[in-house]
């Protein structure tokens, strides 16, 4: 089709066409004119735009009612035309503006619209989208005057009913997009930016349609759900814009205190004109406050994420544009910015973290005092809600509470000490975060999990790699509601006065137990926010503490938490440990060393000693040590400078035997070594262990602190090597002349030192080398060191071993199993010894608890592998009688017994005696007699009927008596099963008859069997003469 470019030729071509819609007002006509439309150019256009017009306009402006469908088609005609061409004329946009408003349906009394048909609904919508486009600069200014407020309120009111009202969704977003542009707040680039006169101009004239649109958008927004997101968004949107052109802090500034007057002929409009004076402006921030209100609570649980980040924008508009004119709503806003922080989107997440970390480098809280103590108050409510919704909420909302808490504090940043420096707002919000850390401390397992210290082995830091322990609370579950409290305290850290919040807290962690634990945690994250370590702010601070301050604040922290009262705590029902803690607390002078003194503490009457009590102990502890692995963290190698005072406490809890408190202070062992330096816990311990070594020898000759000291240096020996034993080889001496004083007391302690010590001794032994010349045969030839040391301890536990006390027994037993390790090059000093322990060994093993015959056994299998002639008559004549009828007396019960008697004492007892008699004689090489007694005792064992272990545990001992005596065992097994028979070599000669030579299958047969083919490999490198064996029938 040829299209025309001039005006000539165009008019030529539209001329007919319009004459004839003018004289006949059809669709029919209508669709000609927009049919010749599309062969005329742009430019073309312009021209006979007004001569175009004219006939559409006749057709919407006919008399009599209104025929929906030529007004549709006339619209879009309209509409077309529009979209080709420019309005340049104010009247003429007047006059469209007009004439398609009333094609829009007209407000009922109850502001609901006239039927009307969508098609022509939506055709209107858009021909005035597209009119208000086609008009630029001046021109759409022109519309924005007082004269044409009743025009643009028509317009306005008709399309915020639709927006309403109508059912149809289209229709909705379309109005609401339509008043967008309408207000002048479109978001296409073709219009351009008002500048500051413009855009006060139009805030007068939209001041008095504010009220209107405000109530109906925020109707819109919080209306039914099954509208979907869009009709909601673009209502959020279009509030929002009004809302912050309107109530701009800039244009109410520039308001004239009073009324313009305006012409005499515009009195009418002057009585619908607003004045933006003070008085209106604080009337409708009151009438606003409620419907943003309404806004914030419906839209922040809004189950579409689009809605929620749209209600982000609106909160950063408004705090951008109105935050004085709003100022009273900044606490609804502000609680929806916050709290959709932690929202499960992660594109509203990120847009809340820009405009918080946006408010914050642009100091709009710093800046503004009146949003300050906006802020301040919600803290002040918060804080005092606190313990009552974290109470009543579940998980979710608790979150949300807490991360309403933390985005409070990081909004405030540097203006949080306003809050601080009030008494009722600090102790408002420590009782909160007192009530809401308060630990569930009734879990019996606490004091149930024994260790037997620290006992784990040494090594680099990474194996010890540190974790804070799982804590249970009162009040909640989740470990992201812990994680926040931890952020609020160090945001607190960070920002706040730190004197004064580590004096206000050390207050109450002093004032009460009930409290103590929950500061000493607060205590824990303030200095770990004042040090910036694993905080997260919005804005740096304004002064960062130096490090003297640091070091100065965490020394007093830690002379509070290794006070006596605060350190040595009863956390078990160990009637000696109880004792011994309660004396520690009530001694006048601590002998940490480096330490200050802690003060005198008057006696009084002593609480009942309960699961609850031990366990909050316990924690208390725990919590205090995982504040001095963070004071380290929070030093690095300046914590080096209070090692003298921290240290030892420390080694002392890793010997501890409650394991929550044992692994606890292993783990601030590895935190102080990665910050100070140190590759390990080893290199940490052998570094400082002159200082060590020196403290321990002080608490050794106090009563009070011996099992401390003797905590201390287990723990040494347990994560050092050899190279440590030089270095405390006087305190070790020291050791021992502490138990020979008070063994009646503190010989379980003590005992567990001489463990270590052994143990380590024991390491040494390989490396060790022998003098060729100091041979046992001249026997006097001084020992060495570590020999003579494990001699000095033996005899002491030789002494021991008839203590009252099974613990006592159990541990001596142990020890001197590794000083017979640590002597046996020395035979000329252990056979003596072993005579003089032999005597009480007999009545460990043959009549005493069945925990000490086992351990004495295996005591018994040492001393068996070193000194074995020395031994053989001594155990035929003292022990194996004993050990073969308790075999014999236990057998029957065994048998019998279920599945579950694997699992006690007995079974244990009867296994390892099973396990060790067969290699005992052996290496005592027993004579046929004892091999008898030993075989007939064991031989009840390989029934089928006894449990599995101990039947393998019974062949065992036949395989050592097999080759001790293969031929009386082959006698033995063959009585009880022998497969073959056997053909005398010659005929003058009685065949062989044997018990067991064709006997039923029984409970002994598939073992005894087992054992023979065992026999028959072992013999068959070297074939024996005599009888003929014919096969197995």
């Amino acid at each position: 089709m040829a299209v025309f470019d001039t005006p000539q030729e165009a008019f030529g071509v539209l001329r007919p066409v319009c004459v004839q819609l003018t004289q006949a007002q059809t669709p029919e006509n209508v669709a000609r004119l927009q049919a010749r439309l599309a062969a005329v150019g742009a430019a073309a256009l312009q021209e006979l735009q007004e001569y175009v017009l004219f006939p559409l306009r006749f057709a919407l402006r006919a008399p009599g009612p209104r025929r929906e469908r030529l007004a549709q088609s006339a619209v879009r005609c309209v509409s077309a035309v529009l979209a080709a061409t420019r309005v340049r004329r104010p009247e003429l946009l007047r006059e469209l503006l007009s004439e398609l408003s009333t094609c829009l349906p007209a407000p009922g009394g109850s502001g609901k619209p006239a039927p009307q048909a969508e098609e022509l609904t939506l055709a209107a919508i858009e021909a005035l989208h597209t009119l208000l486009h086609s008009a630029h600069g001046d021109v759409v200014l022109s519309l924005y005057q007082p004269a044409t407020l009743p025009l643009l309120g028509f317009a306005v009111s008709s399309l915020l009913g639709l927006a309403e009202h109508e059912k149809a969704k289209q229709i909705k977003i379309s109005a609401l997009k339509c008043l967008q542009v309408l207000v002048l707040q479109c978001d296409c680039q073709e219009h351009r930016h008002l500048d500051a006169d413009e855009a006060q101009q139009c805030g007068d004239l939209f001041a008095s349609f504010l009220p209107g649109i405000s109530i109906t958008l925020s109707r819109v927004i919080t209306g039914d759900i099954k509208q979907g997101h869009k009709p909601t968004v673009s209502a959020i949107r279009l509030f929002y814009l009004i809302v912050g052109l309107v109530m701009a802090d800039a244009q109410l500034a520039r308001v004239p205190k009073s009324r313009e007057k305006l012409p005499a002929e515009q009195s009418r409009i002057s009585e619908l004109m607003v004045h933006r004076g003070p008085d209106w402006s604080k009337s409708t921030a009151e009438k606003l406050l409620l419907l943003l209100r309404k806004i914030v609570e419906f839209c922040s649980v809004h189950p579409h994420w689009k809605v929620r980040l749209e209600l982000v924008e609106l909160v950063q508009h408004l705090l951008q544009n109105c935050s004085q004119s709003l100022v009273d709503s900044f606490s609804h806003l502000l609680k929806a910015l916050v709290g959709l922080v932690n929202d499960e989107n992660p594109e509203v997440q990120k847009r809340c973290q820009e405009v918080l970390q946006g408010m914050a480098e642009q100091g709009m809280v710093a800046q503004n005092r009146a949003l300050a103590d906006v802020l301040s108050e919600n803290l002040h409510s918060l804080a005092t809600a606190l313990p009552r919704l974290i109470n009543a909420q579940d998980d979710t909302g608790k979150v949300s509470t807490l991360s309403l808490l933390l985005g409070y504090l990081k909004l405030l940043g540097p203006k949080v000490n306003i809050v601080l420096n009030s008494m009722s707002h600090l102790q408002r919000l420590s009782k909160a975060l007192m009530q809401v850390l308060e630990l569930d401390v009734t879990d019996v397992k606490i004091v149930e999990d024994r260790g037997g210290g620290s006992a784990s082995p040494c090594g680099p830091v990474g194996s010890l790699a540190r974790r804070s322990q799982r804590k249970y609370f009162r009040f909640f579950t989740e470990e992201k509601v812990f994680q926040l409290l931890q952020q609020v305290c160090r945001v607190l850290g960070y920002y706040g006065n730190l004197y004064l919040l580590v004096d206000h807290f050390t207050g109450l962690y002093s004032e009460s137990g009930v409290y103590r634990k929950q500061a000493a945690m607060v205590l824990n994250e303030l200095l770990a926010g004042a040090a910036g370590v694993g905080v997260d702010v919005l804005q740096e601070r304004e002064v960062s503490p130096n490090v003297d301050d640091l070091k100065g604040t965490i020394t007093s922290i830690l002379d509070e938490y290794t006070d006596q009262a605060n350190w040595y705590l009863v956390t078990s029902i160990d009637p000696e440990e109880i004792s011994h803690e309660r004396s520690v607390q009530h001694s006048k002078f601590t002998a940490h060393p480096g330490g200050a003194c802690s003060s005198v503490l008057l006696p009084s009457p002593e609480p009942p000693t309960t699961t609850r009590t031990m366990n909050s102990n316990i924690w208390q502890i725990c919590i205090q040590l995982e504040g001095i692995g963070c004071f380290a963290t929070v030093l690095g190698r300046e914590f080096r400078l209070l090692l003298l005072s921290a240290l030892y406490p420390v080694l002392e809890k890793a010997g501890d035997k409650t394991l929550l408190i044992s692994e606890t202070a292993l783990g601030t062992l590895a935190d102080i070594c990665e910050a100070c330096g140190y590759d390990s816990v080893q290199s940490l311990i052998n570094e400082n262990s002159d200082y060590l070594v020196n403290g321990i020898s002080l608490n050794l000759r106090q009563l009070t602190h011996q099992l401390h000291a003797s905590q201390v240096l287990d723990t040494m020996l347990r994560h050092s090597d050899a190279s440590l034993l030089p270095l405390v080889d006087d305190v070790i001496q020291d050791v021992l002349a502490a138990l020979d004083q008070s063994y009646n007391h503190q010989a379980p302690a003590f005992l567990k030192v001489l463990h270590s010590v052994t143990a380590a001794l024991d390491e040494v032994l390989p490396c060790a080398k022998l003098d060729p010349n100091s041979s046992d045969t001249e026997g006097e030839a001084p020992l060495p060191s570590h020999a003579q040391l494990a001699k000095d301890t033996m005899e002491r536990c030789i002494h021991l071993l008839s203590d009252g006390h099974l613990r006592v027994r159990l541990q001596a037993l142990d020890v001197l199993e590794l000083c017979v390790t640590v002597l046996h090059p020395h035979g000329n000093h252990l056979l003596p010894l072993a005579h003089r322990a032999w005597p009480a060994l007999v009545t460990r093993l043959i009549s005493d608890d069945p925990l000490a015959v086992l351990r004495a056994f295996k005591v018994l299998c040492t001393l068996a592998q070193w000194c074995g002639d020395f031994l053989r008559q001594r155990f035929s004549r003292d022990v194996l009688p004993t050990l073969t009828s308790s075999l014999r007396s236990q057998a029957p019960a065994s048998a019998r017994a279920g599945p579950i008697y694997s699992h006690t004492l007995a079974f244990k007892l009867q296994l390892a005696v099973l396990q060790g008699l067969g290699a005992l004689c052996q290496r005592l090489d027993m004579g046929e007699s004892d091999l008898n007694k030993v075989a007939d005792a064991c031989l009840i064992y390989l029934s089928a009927k006894q449990p599995m272990k101990l039947q393998e545990a019974a062949q065992s001992v036949f395989l050592h008596l097999m080759h001790m005596d293969p031929d009386s065992t082959w006698l033995l097994l063959s009585e009880i099963c022998c497969p073959c028979r056997y053909r005398p070599p010659h005929a003058s000669l009685r065949p062989v008859q044997l018990p067991g030579m064709g006997r039923q299958r029984d409970e002994f047969t598939d073992n005894v069997l087992g054992l023979l083919e065992r026999l028959r490999q072992q013999e068959s490198t070297e074939p024996r003469a005599g009888a003929h064996r014919d096969p197995p029938p």
